[in-house]
């Protein structure tokens, strides 16, 4: 018997994308004092809306708003490996490697919680 889950904090994913959150936070403390106010606000949103998106879609009723949350939250995905990539690039982020592979994994992990909530 399996057991139903009640809470978003059961949710595998959502427990990567709060370790990535944090790793993001931690990788940022290091960014040069002119990026705190813009680019490392940027990026923490990024990270943030991630779980927080999950966790919105855990708790929606209809199958497809749960999807619209879940799919947000890939959108946040998306712009979260544009401002590695561009974080590297300005030498803000020496190896950015470990976070990427966070990020793809979460990724997958959400790909299939959408299909799973698409099948229901």
């Amino acid at each position: 018997m399996t057991d139903k889950l009640t809470d978003f904090q059961q949710l595998n994913v959502w427990q990567k994308a709060h370790a990535l959150t944090l790793e993001v936070y931690e990788a940022t403390k290091k960014f040069p004092k002119d990026e705190k106010s813009e680019m490392v606000s940027l990026i923490r949103q990024s990270a943030m809306t991630i779980p927080i998106k999950i966790a919105e879609g855990f708790m929606r009723r209809s199958p497809r708003e749960k999807e619209m949350s879940y799919k947000d939250s890939q959108d946040a995905i998306e712009a979260l490996k544009y401002y590695l990539i561009l974080s590297k690039d300005l030498g803000h982020l020496k190896e950015n490697e470990e976070l990427m592979l966070s990020v793809d994994e979460v990724g997958r992990m959400l790909t299939g919680l959408v299909r799973s909530t698409k099948n229901k």
